[in-house]
């Protein structure tokens, strides 16, 4: 639908140019060569001829070419927004109605000159031109972004306002390109309304940036088990559709969207998630007692990264003193909340320089790694008991790559080949049948990265619902600009993610 859509703009926006060039007295011929015809309207109303050239910057050079558009309108004495409206949005049906209707004629610079702008449609131009350079600069340059949760503490804490970098891997064209501006997926004032239509939707496409995703990087992307939501204010991503469906309704979808409302998020539309990308394409890994491991190296501990430790004391357990003023421990923040403590015995998050300094207190007896026990991560079958502390090992499909399919192996690539490579997947009888054609092998159309968060027992991460595909690649996480906790934390201010 959108290619349709796309090819019916261009079609009739030289069209009516066609019919424009002839009333203006340009050979119309012109009219259909793409950016020859703009030289030549940059050439009769008189404008810079750097604008013509300016066209071919990636992405801003489309909206100029748009402004030309305009200006060549306003030369058939068309000056009211309604009609600059219908030249953006309709060019097909407008163009051809100005070239091609005995009631319009071809003005030229006269009827410009004569022209007087309100005051109130100066503000008007001033306010679309601030919305889409706006729009244009949050879209494919930078944008900025709040941590929500505790997942990454304490290299990110909640309520740090970020530079999400586009620039980084490359920016993202659109899948889903109207919508509501500056805001993500949902309307302001409506948390379970969607702010954007799907009428129409673009194919993935990055333009080229500077590198790609290293092993490392702080990494903010469309959360892949986010297409699908239950559209309730408790669910959305913080309790996913998919959890749900598997733990409640054993994989009955029709049960569940009887009891719950459901809506399908585009893949540009599903909510940004930030982790840390610890392993990426072609990479092989694994997690022992809580120790992750890639390509048989242990992994980089961020310095600031957390983790749940078991302290075990002589009877004094260490001081809420010491917690506050020393670590700056608060028992309101969601990572630092004491659970299952005794006077023996007390369980913290906490990173590792801090568990350094709980083992120097004389009342300490050791500090040690406490495992997390919880079960139920990816793949989810049977032939998998992993857990968060020990899991794998497992390859993270690159880019040209093929995998044999197997019934041990099937579903850590199922959601790979039906949901980000848009496939069919069945079996019948023990074959594999993709796309309607039996066969075993499958070649990967993309890279994909595992994803873990710096504080690993309070992180939803790629353990638990799998790889992130190059597609939701929307940035690099750059620079705390701004930082809030019952006032603004100063010290965080402007401080470059590592």
């Amino acid at each position: 639908m959108g290619w349709i859509i796309f090819i019916v703009y261009i079609l009739g926006w030289h069209i009516g140019l066609y019919g424009m060039f002839k009333k203006a007295g340009i050979a119309p011929w012109k009219a259909l060569i793409p950016f020859y015809n703009t030289w030549f309207i940059v050439e009769r109303t008189g404008i810079k001829k750097v604008w013509f050239w300016l066209q071919f910057l990636p992405i801003a050079g489309q909206f100029i070419t748009i402004w030309i558009t305009i200006i060549w309108v306003m030369h058939f004495g068309k000056f009211t927004l309604l009609q600059h409206a219908l030249a953006v949005f309709v060019p097909f049906i407008y163009l051809p109605y100005l070239g091609f209707s005995e009631n319009e004629k071809y003005g030229g610079p006269e009827v410009v000159k004569k022209y007087k702008k309100s005051g109130a449609r100066e503000w008007i131009d001033a306010a679309v031109f601030a919305i889409v350079a706006a729009t244009i600069i949050r879209t494919f340059i930078f944008e900025a972004y709040t941590i929500p949760t505790g997942s990454m503490e304490k290299t990110l804490l909640i309520n740090d306002f970020l530079f999400v970098n586009k620039m980084s891997y490359g920016p993202r064209i659109p899948q889903t390109p109207i919508s509501f501006p500056f805001v993500h997926n949902t309307m302001p004032a409506s948390p379970t309304t969607p702010s954007y239509t799907t009428l129409v939707q673009l194919p993935y496409k990055r333009l080229p940036g500077p590198g790609f995703v290293k092993r490392n990087d702080v990494v903010v992307f469309n959360f892949p088990a986010g297409d699908t939501i239950i559209n309730l204010p408790d669910y959305g991503s913080a309790k996913p559709y998919y959890d749900v469906l598997r733990e409640r309704y054993h994989g009955d979808r029709a049960a569940l969207e009887a009891e719950y409302p459901v809506i399908v998020h585009p893949m540009d539309k599903t909510d940004n998630y930030i982790k840390r990308c610890v392993a990426v394409a072609g990479d092989d890994i694994f997690i022992k007692d809580g120790v992750l491991f890639v390509n048989n190296q242990p992994a980089f501990i961020p310095p600031h990264s957390q983790i749940d430790y078991k302290i075990v004391t002589n009877g004094t357990p260490v001081s809420d003193d010491f917690l506050r003023d020393e670590l700056g421990f608060d028992d309101t923040a969601e990572g630092d909340v004491i659970r299952g403590s005794s006077d023996t015995t007390q369980y913290l998050n906490l990173t590792p320089e801090e568990a350094g300094k709980i083992r120097k207190l004389p009342n300490v007896r050791s500090v040690t790694l406490e495992p997390y026990y919880g079960t139920g991560v990816f793949p989810y079958d049977k032939f998998h008991t992993w857990n968060v502390d020990n899991f794998g090992p497992l390859h993270i499909p690159a880019k040209g790559e093929t995998v044999t399919l197997t019934p041990e192996n099937v579903e850590i690539y199922r959601r790979v080949i039906n949901t980000y490579e848009h496939n069919t997947l069945e079996e019948n009888n023990g074959q594999y049948i993709i796309n309607g054609v039996a066969t075993n092998k499958y070649t990967f159309k993309y890279n994909y990265y595992w994803m873990m968060g710096d504080n690993r027992h309070r992180s939803q991460d790629s353990r638990f619902w799998g790889f992130v595909p190059e597609t939701h690649i929307v940035g690099k996480a750059s620079l705390i600009w701004f930082s809030w906790k019952n006032g603004p934390r100063w010290s965080r201010l402007f401080r470059s993610i590592k």
